[in-house]
């Protein structure tokens, strides 16, 4: 048998030169589109199940590219109408209805009011994500009680049902510690009196912070999911009754651009609070 011709560096089919003629980006760009396209669909993805794991696409495009949600403030809402003319569209018209005349809940002028002290930002989807940090203090009384919060009367007439320590929203700049002084000041301060200045009212407990997130629907706000940042810090306070007691809520926010709606909003006006047992309480 005769040894097979030498390669000279040229291919001829049919004694035609072979000229390979390499893709262009164009080709190259549709041919990746069509494999998106051919991957991405159900009845393809259900027929190509045989393929490796490096070829399959995730069902969730929007999370596969990264895709996030911007956070919203109150410069993208001028006035509390706007507001409300941007969320009407994305929550349940029943729950949106029911703000501000369901007992116990809030209203528009108070999420806006959120807003405008960035105590609050909301996710652009629907239904929007309402994030707020919150700081509850754990006010330790006589027998190692607990202070709580049995229920609160609002500006509107209605009284809500509390059961739980102190909490205050976390306003910008302030860390858990500032937080929960301001808290006590506001909500106890018609009871303790002064003396907030020289820090020997209220005494964070060492080694007491925890921190966690949850999120669940918002009483104050039917229909807008939440999730809240809890900052929780144990206390001892000075100068508070040991039976059950009353004091009034010092104005939480200012009408400095004349809005007016701060007193369009509903505020709390009473806090009932009395001692239980730390068994009591459910974290």
């Amino acid at each position: 048998m005769s040894p097979p011709p030498p390669i000279n560096g040229s291919h001829r089919l049919n004694n035609k030169p072979c000229v390979y003629n390499p893709p262009t980006l164009s080709d190259i760009f549709l041919t990746a589109l069509s494999l998106l396209f051919l991957f991405s669909s159900p009845k393809a993805q259900q027929s190509v199940s045989f393929l490796p794991r490096f070829l399959s696409f995730p069902p969730k495009h929007r999370r596969f590219l990264g895709v996030s949600s911007m956070s919203l403030t109150n410069s993208n809402f001028p006035t509390p109408q706007a507001l409300s003319y941007w969320l009407k569209p994305r929550l349940p018209s029943d729950s949106f209805a029911s703000w501000g005349v369901k007992p116990g809940t809030k209203n528009v002028h108070n999420l806006w009011l959120e807003l405008s002290e960035g105590e609050t930002s909301l996710t652009d989807s629907s239904p929007p994500l309402r994030t707020v940090n919150v700081v509850t203090v754990r006010i330790i009384g006589k027998d190692n009680r607990v202070l709580v919060e049995s229920r609160q009367e609002l500006s509107d007439g209605s009284v809500r049902d509390r059961f739980r320590p102190l909490s205050e929203k976390v306003k910008p700049g302030e860390n858990p510690e500032e937080a929960a002084i301001r808290a006590v000041k506001e909500e106890l301060g018609s009871i303790i009196g002064g003396g907030f200045g020289n820090g020997g009212v209220v005494t964070i407990v060492p080694g007491s912070y925890q921190k966690k997130v949850e999120e669940r629907n918002s009483v104050s706000y039917p229909g807008l999911p939440a999730c809240y940042v809890l900052h929780s810090l144990d206390a001892w306070v000075e100068g508070l009754p040991e039976g059950e007691f009353c004091s009034e809520e010092e104005q939480e926010y200012e009408d400095a651009d004349g809005s007016r709606a701060l007193e369009k909003a509903v505020s709390v006006r009473k806090h009932y609070w009395k001692w239980v047992s730390p068994d009591s309480i459910h974290s």
